[in-house]
C-alpha cells in the first residue's frame, strides 16, 4: 500500500495497427498521482490519454509496467478497483428515454447503492448541479450542458475515492463548462476527492494541481501549472497588427516561421506569440511583418505548445498550407460596395408552442468569417440549420448566395458546403471512398471527381487508403473539411467543427480557414472555443432564442464593458448573464 492515489511505473499498451503489426498507445509511461489532488492529463489527439485512463480503470490489462490504484495492483485485481472509482468516458450512457431522478435511481441499482443513503446523496448531487428543478424531465430533452452535469451526478451516486473524467466538457458552452468545474472542484476542496481529468482546454488544465503533458503514449513533463510556466518565461510576447490587418492574417504569417515562431493565436485584436528559445531576430522580423511587439506574460497553454514542438521537432501536426490564390485580407462589414452573401430577415422558428429562434435578423459579406455563438440550447444550431436548407423556417426571409431558401432550396444548397459537428463520415470506408462518394453527392463525375479528390488528398495531407473510421480526431477532421470543399463552395458552414480537438490541431484547422476566406469563401461557424471568436470578422451571440450582440470581436467586447485585453470567454459569459437577468427582472 502506497500514499499516492495512482503509481504507473514502465506502463505499456500496444494495439493491432490496421495495416498489420502493432501500435504503441502507452510507452514505458511513468506518473504518480497524489490523493485529494485535481490532477490533469494533457496532450494531443492519439497522445494515450484515453487509453491511460482506461487501464487506471480496469478496463484495459497493461501489456507491461506496473500499474497500483488506491494501493491495489489494477492488473491482479481490477475488479476492486473498480469498485472503489468513478470513470465518466466521453460519450457518457445516459438513457434519454428516462427522466432526470429515473437516470439517477437507474445508476444507483448498477453501483448497489444502499437505500437509506440514496435521498441524501440524490439531494446533494441536484443541488451541486442546480438541476433539482428538472428531476422529472427526460435525459433527451436536456442542453448538452446539463446532460454533461446528469453525467457527471450518475457517476458519483456510488460516492468514489477516485473520479476519472474523459474530456468532460467537450462540445459545453462557457457557461456550463464552469458550472461542471465548480462542482468538480466542490468535491475536491469539501470530500478530498482524488480527480483525473484528460482535457483539450488548457485553462481547465491551469486549475489543476498537477499537470501531466503527453505525446505519443510518454510523458513529456510533470509538474504544476506555475512551474510548467516557467519553461517559457521571456519567450511570450504580443503583437499588434498593422492598421487595416486581421489579426488572422498576422497569426497565419507568423506560423509559416516555425523556425522562430513556436505558436501564435489571435487574443484582443492583437496576436499572441510564443518565439523559439534561439530565434534568429533578423527572421523573427521579417515574420512579424512591421507588427509592433510587446513581452507579455506567459500561459500554460504557452508551455504546452513548446514541449509539443521540442518533442515532435516540428514533423507532428503539420499545418496544412492555406489556400492563398488572393492575399487574405480581412472584411469591412461596414463597406456599402459590397453586397450580403446572406440576407437573413425576421427568421423565427417554432416547434410547436417552443420557439427556438425569435425573430433574427442580420447580414453575411462575401469571404466574411461570420462566428455564431451561444450557450447550449441557446438556438444557434437551429438558426444554423435554417441558413444551411436543412430546416425550413416558421416565418421570415431568409436569402444564400442569391437564392431564396423557400422557393429555391435545392439550387441555394449546391452552392454551400457543410461539415457537420460529428463530421457525417463513413468509417468503413477509405478517406479515397469517402471522398468519392461526398463528392458524387454533389454532382462531380469522372476526370473533374478525379482531379478534385487527387488536389484534397495533397491539400490535407491524407492517407488516402486510410480508414476512416481509425483516423485519430485531428484528421477525421481534416477530411471532413476536404469533403465539404469538394465542390469549391461558395459558402462553407461549419458546425462546431474543432470540438474535441487539440490545440495543435486547432492551429492547423484555423490556418486553412484563414487561406479560405482570403481566397474569397464565406465562412460561417459555430464553436464552444471562445478563443476562436477572435478569428471571425464579425460574430453574434444567441441565447434563448434571441440575438443579444451583433459585432466584431471587439464590439462584443466593448458591449460586455471589458477591456481590450480580456479574453473573449469572459466577455461571452457576461453578456449572457446581463442578458438573462434583464429577462428574469422583466417577468
Amino acid at each position: 500500500m502506497t500514499g499516492a492515489t495512482v503509481v504507473a511505473e514502465g506502463l505499456q499498451r500496444s494495439f493491432e495497427a490496421p495495416g498489420g503489426g502493432s501500435l504503441r498507445a502507452i510507452d514505458t509511461l511513468s506518473l504518480t498521482v497524489r490523493p485529494g489532488e485535481l490532477t490533469a492529463l494533457v496532450g494531443p489527439d492519439g497522445a494515450g490519454k484515453t487509453t491511460l485512463l482506461r487501464m487506471i480503470a480496469g478496463l484495459l490489462t497493461p501489456g507491461g509496467g506496473r500499474l497500483e490504484v488506491l494501493g491495489t495492483d489494477v492488473t491482479r485485481d481490477p475488479q476492486r478497483v473498480q469498485d472503489r472509482i468513478s470513470y465518466m468516458p466521453q460519450r457518457f450512457g445516459l438513457y434519454e428515454d428516462l427522466s432526470v431522478q429515473e437516470n439517477l435511481d437507474l445508476y444507483a441499482d448498477l453501483h448497489r447503492v444502499p437505500q437509506d443513503e440514496r435521498g441524501p446523496r440524490f439531494t446533494r448531487l441536484l443541488k451541486m448541479t442546480d438541476m433539482a428543478r428538472f428531476t422529472a424531465r427526460p435525459a433527451g430533452k436536456l442542453s448538452g450542458g446539463m446532460k454533461q452535469k446528469l453525467g457527471l451526478a450518475c457517476t458519483l451516486v456510488r460516492a468514489p475515492e477516485l473520479l476519472l473524467l474523459d474530456e468532460p466538457s467537450v462540445g459545453v458552452d462557457p457557461l456550463s463548462r464552469r458550472d461542471l468545474w465548480a462542482i468538480v472542484q466542490q468535491l475536491v476542496e469539501d470530500d478530498g476527492l482524488s480527480v483525473i481529468v484528460s482535457t483539450a482546454y488548457m485553462d481547465e488544465a491551469a486549475r489543476c494541481a498537477q499537470v501531466h503533458v503527453m505525446n505519443h503514449g510518454r510523458i513529456l513533463a510533470s509538474g504544476t501549472p506555475k512551474a510548467l510556466c516557467a519553461r517559457v518565461q521571456g519567450l511570450t510576447f504580443a503583437a499588434v497588427p498593422p492598421a487595416g490587418v486581421h489579426p488572422r492574417v498576422l497569426q497565419a504569417r507568423m506560423l509559416a516561421a516555425p523556425e522562430v515562431i513556436v505558436d501564435a493565436t489571435p487574443h484582443g485584436g492583437a496576436v499572441h506569440y510564443v518565439r523559439q528559445p534561439q530565434a534568429d531576430a533578423a527572421r523573427l522580423a521579417e515574420a512579424l511583418d512591421g507588427a509592433a511587439s510587446a513581452p507579455r506574460g506567459e500561459g500554460l497553454e504557452d508551455a504546452f505548445m513548446l514541449l509539443l514542438r521540442q518533442h515532435d521537432n516540428g514533423t507532428h501536426h503539420a499545418l496544412p498550407e492555406p489556400d492563398e490564390r488572393t492575399p487574405a485580407s480581412a472584411v469591412a462589414p461596414d463597406n456599402p460596395n459590397v453586397s450580403p452573401i446572406i440576407s437573413v430577415r425576421n427568421l423565427v422558428r417554432r416547434f410547436g408552442d417552443f420557439t427556438a429562434v425569435a425573430s433574427t435578423s442580420f447580414e453575411v459579406l462575401p469571404g466574411e468569417i461570420f462566428g455564431l455563438l451561444g450557450p447550449n440550447g441557446a438556438g444557434k444550431t437551429t438558426t444554423f440549420r435554417m441558413l444551411c436548407g436543412l430546416l425550413p423556417a416558421t416565418e421570415g426571409q431568409l436569402e444564400v448566395a442569391g437564392r431564396d431558401l423557400r422557393t429555391a432550396r435545392a439550387r441555394a444548397r449546391a452552392r454551400i458546403g457543410y461539415v457537420a459537428q460529428k463530421f457525417s463520415l463513413y468509417g468503413n470506408l477509405s478517406v479515397r471512398e469517402n471522398l468519392e462518394f461526398f463528392g458524387g453527392a454533389y454532382g462531380l463525375r469522372g476526370r473533374a471527381l478525379r482531379t478534385q479528390v487527387r488536389a484534397a488528398l495533397e491539400r490535407f495531407d491524407l492517407d488516402p487508403t486510410a480508414r476512416s473510421g481509425e483516423l485519430p480526431a485531428g484528421y477525421k477532421q481534416r477530411l471532413a473539411m476536404a469533403t465539404g470543399l469538394l465542390h469549391a463552395p461558395q459558402i462553407l458552414f461549419l458546425d462546431e467543427p474543432t470540438s474535441g480537438i487539440d490545440p495543435l490541431a486547432r492551429r492547423a484547422f484555423w490556418r486553412t480557414i484563414t487561406g479560405l476566406a482570403g481566397a474569397g469563401v464565406t465562412i460561417i461557424v459555430t464553436t464552444h472555443f471562445m478563443e476562436e471568436a477572435e478569428y471571425c470578422d464579425r460574430i453574434a451571440i444567441q441565447d434563448a432564442g434571441e440575438m443579444l450582440v451583433i459585432g466584431t470581436p471587439q464590439q462584443v467586447r466593448d458591449k460586455a464593458g471589458a477591456d481590450r485585453g480580456t479574453d473573449m470567454n469572459a466577455a461571452f459569459i457576461g453578456i449572457v448573464e446581463q442578458a438573462r437577468a434583464t429577462r428574469e427582472a422583466a417577468v
